[in-house]
Protein backbone atom coordinates (compact mmCIF):
# COMPACT_ATOMS: atom_id res chain seq x y z
CA UNK A 1 0.00 0.00 0.00
CA UNK A 2 1.28 3.19 -0.88
CA UNK A 3 0.44 6.45 1.08
CA UNK A 4 -2.45 8.24 -0.37
CA UNK A 5 -2.12 12.05 0.04
CA UNK A 6 -5.93 13.25 -0.16
CA UNK A 7 -6.41 14.21 3.60
CA UNK A 8 -10.33 12.68 3.45
CA UNK A 9 -8.83 9.27 1.46
CA UNK A 10 -10.91 6.34 2.59
CA UNK A 11 -8.06 4.29 4.36
CA UNK A 12 -7.72 2.60 7.05
CA UNK A 13 -4.62 1.85 9.34
CA UNK A 14 -2.23 -1.00 8.98
CA UNK A 15 -2.79 -3.60 11.92
CA UNK A 16 -0.62 -5.56 13.63
CA UNK A 17 0.62 -8.60 11.78
CA UNK A 18 -1.83 -8.21 8.89
CA UNK A 19 -1.89 -5.74 5.59
CA UNK A 20 -5.32 -3.45 5.71
CA UNK A 21 -7.75 -2.80 3.37
CA UNK A 22 -9.03 0.85 2.66
CA UNK A 23 -11.60 2.41 4.70
CA UNK A 24 -14.47 4.98 4.87
CA UNK A 25 -13.85 8.89 4.94
CA UNK A 26 -12.84 10.01 7.95
CA UNK A 27 -10.05 12.77 8.27
CA UNK A 28 -8.31 11.25 10.71
CA UNK A 29 -7.36 8.27 9.07
CA UNK A 30 -3.98 6.43 9.61
CA UNK A 31 -1.03 5.97 7.52
CA UNK A 32 -0.44 2.98 10.17
CA UNK A 33 -1.47 2.10 13.51
CA UNK A 34 2.36 1.85 14.46
CA UNK A 35 2.98 5.25 15.49
CA UNK A 36 3.98 6.41 18.40
CA UNK A 37 2.96 6.64 21.39
CA UNK A 38 4.45 8.80 23.76
CA UNK A 39 6.08 7.63 26.99
CA UNK A 40 5.22 8.51 30.32
CA UNK A 41 8.63 9.76 31.02
CA UNK A 42 11.19 10.37 28.17
CA UNK A 43 13.06 7.42 27.17
CA UNK A 44 16.47 6.60 29.13
CA UNK A 45 19.46 6.80 27.00
CA UNK A 46 22.25 6.85 29.41
CA UNK A 47 22.42 2.67 29.66
CA UNK A 48 22.85 2.96 25.46
CA UNK A 49 25.02 6.15 25.31
CA UNK A 50 27.92 5.46 23.37
CA UNK A 51 30.90 6.69 25.50
CA UNK A 52 31.53 10.02 24.86
CA UNK A 53 28.23 11.17 24.14
CA UNK A 54 25.64 13.22 25.71
CA UNK A 55 21.88 14.27 24.73
CA UNK A 56 20.02 17.38 26.03
CA UNK A 57 16.44 18.50 24.80
CA UNK A 58 14.76 22.23 24.13
CA UNK A 59 11.10 22.88 23.95
CA UNK A 60 10.06 26.46 22.91
CA UNK A 61 6.52 26.01 23.68
CA UNK A 62 3.63 23.57 21.94
CA UNK A 63 2.43 27.13 20.02
CA UNK A 64 6.04 28.44 19.36
CA UNK A 65 4.30 30.03 15.73
CA UNK A 66 1.21 28.78 13.49
CA UNK A 67 1.21 27.52 10.22
CA UNK A 68 0.67 30.37 7.15
CA UNK A 69 -2.50 30.13 5.70
CA UNK A 70 -4.07 28.06 8.26
CA UNK A 71 -3.09 29.38 11.53
CA UNK A 72 -2.65 26.04 13.22
CA UNK A 73 0.01 26.01 15.75
CA UNK A 74 3.63 23.88 15.64
CA UNK A 75 6.23 23.22 18.37
CA UNK A 76 9.52 23.73 18.38
CA UNK A 77 11.44 21.07 19.85
CA UNK A 78 14.23 18.66 19.39
CA UNK A 79 16.76 16.28 21.05
CA UNK A 80 20.30 16.97 20.01
CA UNK A 81 23.17 14.25 20.26
CA UNK A 82 26.65 15.05 20.65
CA UNK A 83 30.42 14.45 21.28
CA UNK A 84 30.86 15.40 24.89
CA UNK A 85 33.94 16.71 24.32
CA UNK A 86 33.08 19.36 21.21
CA UNK A 87 36.94 20.13 20.33
CA UNK A 88 38.39 22.94 18.64
CA UNK A 89 37.32 22.33 15.06
CA UNK A 90 33.57 22.50 14.54
CA UNK A 91 31.15 19.60 14.18
CA UNK A 92 28.80 18.42 10.73
CA UNK A 93 25.11 19.02 12.03
CA UNK A 94 22.49 16.15 11.06
CA UNK A 95 18.89 16.85 10.97
CA UNK A 96 16.52 14.40 11.39
CA UNK A 97 13.10 14.74 10.85
CA UNK A 98 9.76 11.98 11.35
CA UNK A 99 6.91 11.38 9.67
CA UNK A 100 3.25 11.56 10.11
CA UNK A 101 1.93 9.59 13.54
CA UNK A 102 0.12 10.08 16.46
CA UNK A 103 0.40 13.27 18.07
CA UNK A 104 -1.16 13.08 21.74
CA UNK A 105 -0.70 9.09 24.25
CA UNK A 106 -4.21 8.71 24.45
CA UNK A 107 -4.63 5.23 25.71
CA UNK A 108 -8.78 5.00 25.54
CA UNK A 109 -8.58 7.00 22.52
CA UNK A 110 -5.98 4.21 20.56
CA UNK A 111 -8.79 1.18 22.52
CA UNK A 112 -11.53 3.25 20.95
CA UNK A 113 -10.31 3.36 17.47
CA UNK A 114 -9.18 -0.19 17.36
CA UNK A 115 -13.20 -0.87 18.15
CA UNK A 116 -14.51 1.44 15.89
CA UNK A 117 -12.59 -0.24 13.10
CA UNK A 118 -13.26 -3.83 14.32
CA UNK A 119 -17.47 -2.88 14.32
CA UNK A 120 -16.54 -0.74 10.80
CA UNK A 121 -18.26 2.53 12.79
CA UNK A 122 -16.41 4.69 11.11
CA UNK A 123 -17.67 7.95 12.75
CA UNK A 124 -16.21 6.93 15.97
CA UNK A 125 -13.00 6.10 13.98
CA UNK A 126 -13.19 9.55 13.07
CA UNK A 127 -14.12 10.74 16.44
CA UNK A 128 -11.29 8.85 18.31
CA UNK A 129 -8.80 10.03 15.18
CA UNK A 130 -9.12 13.36 16.51
CA UNK A 131 -7.58 12.90 20.15
CA UNK A 132 -4.61 10.92 19.01
CA UNK A 133 -3.99 13.54 16.22
CA UNK A 134 -4.88 16.90 18.23
CA UNK A 135 -2.36 19.70 18.77
CA UNK A 136 -1.50 20.95 21.35
CA UNK A 137 -2.67 17.16 23.30
CA UNK A 138 -5.46 17.81 25.96
CA UNK A 139 -4.83 18.93 29.65
CA UNK A 140 -3.16 15.13 31.07
CA UNK A 141 -2.80 13.64 27.75
CA UNK A 142 1.42 13.47 27.27
CA UNK A 143 2.55 14.68 23.40
CA UNK A 144 4.10 11.39 21.73
CA UNK A 145 7.62 11.84 21.92
CA UNK A 146 7.84 10.68 18.01
CA UNK A 147 11.36 12.40 17.53
CA UNK A 148 12.82 10.24 20.31
CA UNK A 149 12.68 7.37 18.13
CA UNK A 150 15.84 7.89 16.25
CA UNK A 151 17.84 8.02 19.55
CA UNK A 152 19.76 5.05 18.34
CA UNK A 153 20.76 7.05 15.34
CA UNK A 154 21.98 10.39 17.23
CA UNK A 155 23.97 8.33 19.31
CA UNK A 156 25.54 6.40 16.31
CA UNK A 157 26.10 9.87 14.65
CA UNK A 158 27.16 11.90 17.87
CA UNK A 159 29.86 8.98 18.86
CA UNK A 160 31.07 9.14 15.36
CA UNK A 161 31.68 13.05 15.32
CA UNK A 162 28.47 14.79 14.50
CA UNK A 163 25.81 17.14 15.89
CA UNK A 164 22.85 15.43 15.66
CA UNK A 165 19.26 17.38 16.17
CA UNK A 166 16.16 15.22 16.16
CA UNK A 167 12.67 17.73 15.17
CA UNK A 168 9.73 16.87 16.76
CA UNK A 169 6.88 18.10 14.42
CA UNK A 170 3.45 17.25 16.05
CA UNK A 171 1.76 20.42 15.09
CA UNK A 172 2.27 19.59 11.45
CA UNK A 173 0.84 15.72 12.11
CA UNK A 174 -2.05 17.43 13.62
CA UNK A 175 -2.27 19.73 10.62
CA UNK A 176 -4.55 19.99 7.99
CA UNK A 177 -1.98 20.68 5.58
CA UNK A 178 -1.51 18.14 2.86
CA UNK A 179 0.06 16.91 0.00
CA UNK A 180 3.28 19.08 -1.35
CA UNK A 181 2.06 21.94 1.32
CA UNK A 182 2.49 19.20 3.92
CA UNK A 183 6.06 18.76 2.71
CA UNK A 184 7.05 22.49 2.26
CA UNK A 185 5.76 23.11 6.20
CA UNK A 186 8.26 20.29 7.10
CA UNK A 187 10.83 21.82 5.13
CA UNK A 188 9.76 25.49 6.95
CA UNK A 189 10.45 23.84 10.29
CA UNK A 190 13.88 22.61 9.25
CA UNK A 191 14.95 26.40 8.38
CA UNK A 192 13.27 27.08 11.54
CA UNK A 193 15.33 25.35 13.41
CA UNK A 194 18.72 25.72 11.58
CA UNK A 195 18.39 29.48 11.80
CA UNK A 196 18.14 29.40 15.86
CA UNK A 197 21.41 26.52 15.45
CA UNK A 198 23.59 29.63 13.11
CA UNK A 199 22.03 32.55 15.97
CA UNK A 200 23.39 30.12 18.76
CA UNK A 201 26.70 28.98 17.08
CA UNK A 202 27.65 32.38 15.83
CA UNK A 203 26.53 34.58 18.57
CA UNK A 204 26.09 31.51 21.74
CA UNK A 205 22.68 33.43 21.60
CA UNK A 206 19.28 33.49 20.88
CA UNK A 207 15.84 31.68 21.95
CA UNK A 208 18.55 28.19 22.52
CA UNK A 209 20.71 29.82 24.43
CA UNK A 210 19.93 28.79 28.25
CA UNK A 211 16.97 26.13 26.71
CA UNK A 212 19.32 22.90 26.89
CA UNK A 213 17.48 20.08 29.15
CA UNK A 214 19.14 16.81 30.02
CA UNK A 215 17.44 14.06 28.18
CA UNK A 216 17.31 11.83 31.11
CA UNK A 217 16.26 13.94 33.87
CA UNK A 218 14.82 17.08 32.47
CA UNK A 219 17.12 19.28 34.77
CA UNK A 220 18.63 22.47 33.08
CA UNK A 221 21.76 21.68 31.49
CA UNK A 222 24.16 23.86 29.97
CA UNK A 223 26.10 23.91 26.52
CA UNK A 224 28.02 26.04 24.99
CA UNK A 225 27.74 24.82 21.14
CA UNK A 226 29.06 28.41 20.61
CA UNK A 227 31.39 28.35 17.01
CA UNK A 228 31.01 24.40 17.55
CA UNK A 229 28.59 23.55 14.73
CA UNK A 230 29.33 23.92 11.18
CA UNK A 231 26.31 24.75 9.33
CA UNK A 232 28.51 24.53 6.05
CA UNK A 233 28.58 20.91 6.52
CA UNK A 234 24.17 19.91 7.31
CA UNK A 235 23.10 16.66 6.43
CA UNK A 236 19.22 15.97 6.58
CA UNK A 237 17.64 12.81 7.09
CA UNK A 238 13.46 12.16 6.76
CA UNK A 239 11.41 9.30 7.72
CA UNK A 240 8.32 8.62 5.84
CA UNK A 241 6.59 12.38 5.24
CA UNK A 242 9.70 13.28 6.82
CA UNK A 243 11.03 12.14 3.57
CA UNK A 244 9.55 14.64 1.32
CA UNK A 245 10.14 17.39 3.80
CA UNK A 246 14.00 16.73 3.55
CA UNK A 247 13.71 16.52 -0.28
CA UNK A 248 11.24 19.26 -0.47
CA UNK A 249 14.32 21.49 1.48
CA UNK A 250 17.05 20.71 -0.15
CA UNK A 251 15.29 21.11 -3.54
CA UNK A 252 17.41 23.12 -6.28
CA UNK A 253 14.17 25.79 -5.86
CA UNK A 254 14.12 26.13 -2.48
CA UNK A 255 17.85 26.55 -1.19
CA UNK A 256 17.41 30.59 -1.13
CA UNK A 257 14.83 29.64 1.39
CA UNK A 258 18.11 28.18 3.53
CA UNK A 259 19.36 30.37 6.78
CA UNK A 260 22.12 32.39 5.76
CA UNK A 261 25.20 30.42 5.95
CA UNK A 262 23.55 27.31 6.33
CA UNK A 263 24.38 24.66 3.41
CA UNK A 264 22.73 21.41 3.12
CA UNK A 265 25.08 18.71 1.67
CA UNK A 266 23.72 15.47 1.81
CA UNK A 267 20.45 14.30 2.14
CA UNK A 268 18.91 11.08 3.61
CA UNK A 269 15.81 9.75 2.73
CA UNK A 270 13.99 6.51 4.77
CA UNK A 271 11.03 5.18 4.06
CA UNK A 272 9.92 8.48 2.39
CA UNK A 273 6.52 9.01 1.43
CA UNK A 274 5.96 11.16 -1.24
CA UNK A 275 3.04 12.77 -2.80
CA UNK A 276 3.54 11.09 -5.82
CA UNK A 277 0.52 13.55 -7.53
CA UNK A 278 2.48 16.44 -7.66
CA UNK A 279 2.06 18.06 -10.81
CA UNK A 280 5.56 19.82 -10.30
CA UNK A 281 9.04 17.34 -9.73
CA UNK A 282 10.62 20.44 -9.89
CA UNK A 283 9.74 21.63 -6.90
CA UNK A 284 11.38 18.32 -5.15
CA UNK A 285 14.10 18.59 -7.62
CA UNK A 286 18.03 18.19 -6.50
CA UNK A 287 21.07 18.72 -8.95
CA UNK A 288 23.80 19.17 -6.73
CA UNK A 289 23.72 17.11 -3.43
CA UNK A 290 24.35 13.86 -2.63
CA UNK A 291 20.44 12.41 -2.12
CA UNK A 292 20.30 8.45 -0.62
CA UNK A 293 17.25 6.41 -0.37
CA UNK A 294 16.11 3.32 1.83
CA UNK A 295 13.41 1.15 1.78
CA UNK A 296 12.35 -2.33 3.52
CA UNK A 297 10.86 -4.74 1.27
CA UNK A 298 8.19 -5.49 3.92
CA UNK A 299 6.95 -1.66 4.08
CA UNK A 300 3.29 -1.84 4.74
CA UNK A 301 3.04 1.89 4.50
CA UNK A 302 5.26 3.57 1.26
CA UNK A 303 5.91 1.06 -1.97
CA UNK A 304 8.38 1.22 -4.66
CA UNK A 305 7.58 4.80 -5.50
CA UNK A 306 9.71 5.97 -3.22
CA UNK A 307 12.69 4.86 -5.01
CA UNK A 308 11.13 5.83 -8.25
CA UNK A 309 10.42 9.42 -7.25
CA UNK A 310 13.66 10.34 -5.79
CA UNK A 311 15.44 8.37 -8.55
CA UNK A 312 13.01 10.79 -10.65
CA UNK A 313 13.97 14.24 -8.40
CA UNK A 314 17.67 13.30 -8.78
CA UNK A 315 17.80 12.94 -12.69
CA UNK A 316 19.56 15.73 -13.71
CA UNK A 317 21.82 15.80 -10.65
CA UNK A 318 25.64 15.79 -10.69
CA UNK A 319 26.03 14.36 -7.45
CA UNK A 320 25.69 11.25 -6.14
CA UNK A 321 22.32 9.00 -5.75
CA UNK A 322 22.02 6.02 -3.70
CA UNK A 323 19.44 3.36 -3.36
CA UNK A 324 19.31 0.65 -0.49
CA UNK A 325 16.46 -1.53 0.09
CA UNK A 326 16.63 -3.62 2.99
CA UNK A 327 15.24 -7.30 2.39
CA UNK A 328 12.74 -8.08 5.60
CA UNK A 329 12.75 -4.58 6.83
CA UNK A 330 9.16 -2.83 7.72
CA UNK A 331 7.93 1.42 7.96
CA UNK A 332 7.85 1.07 11.96
CA UNK A 333 10.78 -0.34 13.00
CA UNK A 334 13.02 2.83 11.98
CA UNK A 335 11.48 4.65 14.78
CA UNK A 336 11.67 3.06 18.34
CA UNK A 337 8.18 4.54 19.29
CA UNK A 338 6.84 3.53 16.56
CA UNK A 339 8.01 -0.43 16.95
CA UNK A 340 6.20 -3.02 19.36
CA UNK A 341 8.67 -3.44 21.94
CA UNK A 342 8.18 0.20 23.24
CA UNK A 343 4.63 -0.61 24.21
CA UNK A 344 3.89 2.80 22.99
CA UNK A 345 0.30 4.04 22.21
CA UNK A 346 -0.81 2.11 18.47
CA UNK A 347 3.34 0.92 17.77
CA UNK A 348 3.01 -2.05 15.44
CA UNK A 349 4.39 -4.25 13.00
CA UNK A 350 2.79 -2.71 10.10
CA UNK A 351 4.44 -5.50 7.32
CA UNK A 352 2.24 -7.97 6.00
CA UNK A 353 2.14 -11.32 6.84
CA UNK A 354 0.98 -15.23 5.79
CA UNK A 355 0.08 -18.52 7.85
CA UNK A 356 1.75 -20.30 5.50
CA UNK A 357 4.93 -18.16 5.69
CA UNK A 358 6.09 -18.17 9.76
CA UNK A 359 8.78 -16.10 10.31
CA UNK A 360 8.34 -14.10 6.69
CA UNK A 361 7.10 -10.68 5.77
CA UNK A 362 6.30 -8.83 2.46
CA UNK A 363 4.30 -5.80 1.33
CA UNK A 364 0.97 -5.42 1.04
CA UNK A 365 0.19 -6.62 -3.03
CA UNK A 366 3.49 -8.07 -2.79
CA UNK A 367 4.00 -11.90 -3.67
CA UNK A 368 7.41 -12.45 -2.50
CA UNK A 369 8.33 -13.06 1.35
CA UNK A 370 11.86 -12.38 3.35
CA UNK A 371 12.28 -13.42 7.03
CA UNK A 372 11.56 -10.47 8.57
CA UNK A 373 14.36 -8.47 10.36
CA UNK A 374 14.13 -8.12 14.38
CA UNK A 375 13.22 -4.24 15.54
CA UNK A 376 17.36 -4.29 16.66
CA UNK A 377 18.43 -5.75 13.54
CA UNK A 378 16.65 -3.56 11.35
CA UNK A 379 18.01 -0.45 13.14
CA UNK A 380 21.51 -1.56 13.38
CA UNK A 381 21.42 -2.11 9.39
CA UNK A 382 19.77 1.29 8.81
CA UNK A 383 22.34 2.80 11.13
CA UNK A 384 25.65 1.28 9.49
CA UNK A 385 24.58 2.58 5.90
CA UNK A 386 23.16 6.06 7.03
CA UNK A 387 26.17 6.75 9.07
CA UNK A 388 28.04 5.71 5.98
CA UNK A 389 26.19 8.04 3.99
CA UNK A 390 27.02 10.99 6.10
CA UNK A 391 30.82 10.03 7.16
CA UNK A 392 31.28 10.35 3.04
CA UNK A 393 29.26 13.26 2.22
CA UNK A 394 29.74 15.48 5.13
CA UNK A 395 33.59 14.52 6.19
CA UNK A 396 34.79 13.65 2.83
CA UNK A 397 36.12 9.81 4.06
CA UNK A 398 36.56 7.53 1.02
CA UNK A 399 36.88 4.97 3.25
CA UNK A 400 32.81 5.05 3.25
CA UNK A 401 32.89 4.64 -0.83
CA UNK A 402 32.53 0.67 -0.67
CA UNK A 403 29.85 1.00 1.37
CA UNK A 404 27.60 3.26 -0.37
CA UNK A 405 28.20 1.21 -3.55
CA UNK A 406 27.83 -2.05 -2.66
CA UNK A 407 31.06 -3.72 -2.87
CA UNK A 408 31.03 -3.75 1.19
CA UNK A 409 28.21 -5.08 2.96
CA UNK A 410 28.89 -4.26 6.95
CA UNK A 411 26.26 -6.20 7.83
CA UNK A 412 25.73 -8.91 5.24
CA UNK A 413 25.08 -11.83 8.18
CA UNK A 414 22.33 -9.73 9.72
CA UNK A 415 20.56 -8.58 6.39
CA UNK A 416 20.64 -8.70 2.52
CA UNK A 417 21.01 -4.73 1.31
CA UNK A 418 20.29 -4.73 -2.61
CA UNK A 419 22.50 -1.45 -3.53
CA UNK A 420 22.19 0.46 -6.51
CA UNK A 421 24.88 3.73 -6.89
CA UNK A 422 24.74 6.03 -9.43
CA UNK A 423 27.99 8.71 -9.97
CA UNK A 424 27.26 11.70 -12.68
Amino acid sequence: MTHNDTPTAARRPLLRGRALAAATAALFVQQALAGSSAAAAAPDVSAQEPRGVSAVTYDLGDQAYRLPGTGEPVEIAATVHYPKDLGTTPRPLVVQLHGWHETCADRAAAAARDAAERAGDWDAYAAAGQKLFSWPCAPGTRPIANERGYDYLGEELAGHGFIVVSLRANGINASSVWGDENASARADLINRHLALWQQLDASGRGALAGAFRDAVTGEPRRVDFRHHVDLNRVGTMGHSRGGAGVTWQAADRHAAQWPAGVTVRAVMALAPAYNVMTEDMTAYAITKTPVAVMRGTCDGQVGGEAFSFAADATAKSSAGFYRFAIHGANHNYFNTQWSPDSGQVAAGDDAAHDDTHPGRCTAPGDSAYDTQLTETAQRRVAAAYIDAFFRRHLTGDTRFEATLTGKRHPLAGIATVDVTAARR
